[in-house]
């Protein structure tokens, strides 16, 4: 999966002229901070079920990731390789991506939430060749669910299983075959910037999820300039309660930390009064999540009169937040709120300043960060002026390589433009606000709600003739799914006979509509095409 060079030349040229690209990978951030300060702790995590607390310090961190990465080697795992992790904010997430790093694998982490239908088809297209995965999660036998899966994927050569037994058990990745001369013997290796080291899955109006690919240069990038806008470094304490599986936990989370030789507090199931709690704890400084971690946080501070004095900053993205949180926030925590916008495939693009008065605040998505630019245009790709709305979109050094297997799909132009399928608009300053999406996808929670499969699986029902998924507004989350059915003559449905039929599918229980509406036609065009706007106006009334 390495890029090819040619394609690569003149996104290359500009970005190293500009200094955007530096052509460093994470590990020489880590070789930097062992060598500095080997003693520190890089990371206090919990299995919160098993009521275990595990602290590590960087020296560790790095000792155990080249223990993994013998261990992989060992078992045929070598450049270009992909290892899937389908983990909660564990302590083995951060080890095995460096593990990867050090061999040149790529990670490609997996939420917690995916089943059977969804693994499969991750995995086969990625050609995953090891699979790591908890015993149990959350009442859920995951070990179970690898077996099933890797019976359907010869390319699926090895499952290990945290808290498992056996030759599958994760502890076997800590105990290889080749002692000190092995871990020497990784320091040879050298990972080019421009290799892939990332495949994040994301959901789209394809109907299957699409393989967001990041090499080094990308997605440091990024985070240098999100760092020094939000004045973050080594004596930071980041606390991380967004899932590590979702582009802003893994960058914002697992890379930024050891980037910055800061410490990571990472939160493996989310309690507003354990978040509060670890914040007080640990002296956690800087936090990031979508709207619901804010709200629920904020809250329980209020409710409470618990204090969360070291917190200087949270920024909140994945969702847009309403304006009254925003004021709300900022009084309870006592820090500053940021708002920011970002995809998976380009991390964080705008962001709000701890400096902005807060009209930037409440009624912004922020301002590009350095390194990238944003622009508005027409449906002809004109551009448009400020206050107007239109397609954003964005280019700049942050900007993924390509979706995994699918280069149609991939929306850049020759200029390296690529169309977010966001509305939004722009004001004097260049702060953006996104008013909409062309894209066919609920964000419920931060989380993106594939609506064309979920379509597809429920048009299957033998009593539907015809569905519709739309969002309408909720307070806490942002969105929740409303599914708008017709039926055959005759037949009949219920909310829970919708929901056992999406389960039976391997649906991914966050997935399924929170509302079922029975009508009798739906709204269309004279071609035929389903007017989802007039369905959402209905939503937001009912």
């Amino acid at each position: 999966m390495k890029l090819e060079l040619d394609s690569l030349h003149r996104r290359r040229a500009a970005m190293t002229e500009s200094g955007h690209w530096r052509d460093e990978t994470l590990l020489e951030h880590l070789a930097r901070v062992v060598s500095r300060t080997p003693g520190k702790t890089a990371i206090i995590a919990t299995q919160s079920e098993q009521g275990q607390e595990y602290r590590l310090t960087y020296e560790e961190l790095d000792r155990l990731s080249d223990l993994v990465a013998l261990s992989l080697d060992e078992r045929g795992v070598g450049h270009g390789d992909v290892v899937s992790f389908q983990l909660p904010n564990w302590w083995e997430f951060t080890v095995l991506h460096l593990a990867c790093l050090k061999l040149g694998a790529i990670s490609n982490p997996l939420m917690v939430i995916f089943r059977e239908r969804e693994l499969n088809f991750m995995l086969g297209l990625a050609e995953t060749k090891v699979l790591v995965v908890p015993a149990k999660f959350r009442n859920f036998d995951y070990a179970a669910m690898a077996a099933n899966v890797q019976a359907q994927l010869p390319s699926l050569k090895h499952v290990f299983v945290i808290n498992g037994e056996g030759e599958q058990s994760f502890d076997t990745l800590l105990k290889p075959k080749a002692g000190e001369d092995g871990r020497k013997r990784l320091r040879e290796r050298k990972l080019s910037p421009d290799d892939v080291i990332q495949l994040l899955y994301t959901s789209g109006t394809t109907g299957e999820p699409k393989g967001v690919m990041h090499t080094s240069n990308t997605m440091l990038s990024n985070l240098v300039p999100f760092a020094e806008r939000l004045h973050l470094g080594e004596s930071d304490v980041i606390h991380m309660p967004s899932p590590m599986a979702h582009q802003l936990g893994f960058m914002y989370g697992l890379v930024l930390p050891v980037m910055l030789g800061a410490t990571a507090v990472l939160q493996d199931i989310f309690v507003a009064q354990t978040m509060a709690e670890q914040i007080t704890r640990e002296g956690a400084t800087f936090t990031m999540g979508a709207t619901p971690f804010l709200n629920d946080l904020t809250e329980y501070v209020e409710r409470t009169g618990t204090a969360t004095p070291t917190l200087q900053v949270f920024v909140s993205a994945g969702a847009p937040i309403p304006r009254a949180l925003v004021t709300k926030a900022r009084q309870a925590l006592g820090a500053a709120i940021i708002s920011a916008w970002g995809m998976s495939e380009n991390g964080a693009v705008t962001t709000t300043r701890p400096e902005d008065p807060e009209e930037k605040t409440t009624s912004t998505d922020g301002k590009a960060l350095p390194g990238m630019e944003v622009r508005i245009v027409d449906a002809d790709g004109k551009s448009l002026p400020s206050g107007a709305e239109g397609q954003l979109q964005v280019r700049g050094c942050s900007n993924f390589v390509g979706y995994l297997k699918r280069p149609e799909l991939d929306n850049t132009d020759s200029e390296g433009w690529f169309d977010t399928g966001d509305i939004a608009r722009m004001d004097e300053d260049g702060y953006i606000r996104i008013a909409g999406r062309s894209k066919d996808i609920i964000i419920r929670g931060g989380e993106n709600i594939p609506v064309v499969e979920i379509e597809g699986i429920l048009f299957k029902h033998p009593n539907i003739s015809g569905v519709a998924i739309v969002g309408y507004p909720d307070s806490r989350l942002g969105e929740r799914a409303c599914a708008y059915v017709t039926l055959k003559e005759g037949a009949t449905l219920d909310f829970e006979e919708m929901t056992s039929f999406l389960k039976e599918h391997k649906m991914a229980v966050q997935y399924i509509p929170e509302r079922l509406e029975i009508v009798q036609e739906l709204p269309r065009t004279p071609s035929g095409k389903i007017q989802k706007f007039k369905l959402r106006e209905e939503a937001k009334r009912l």
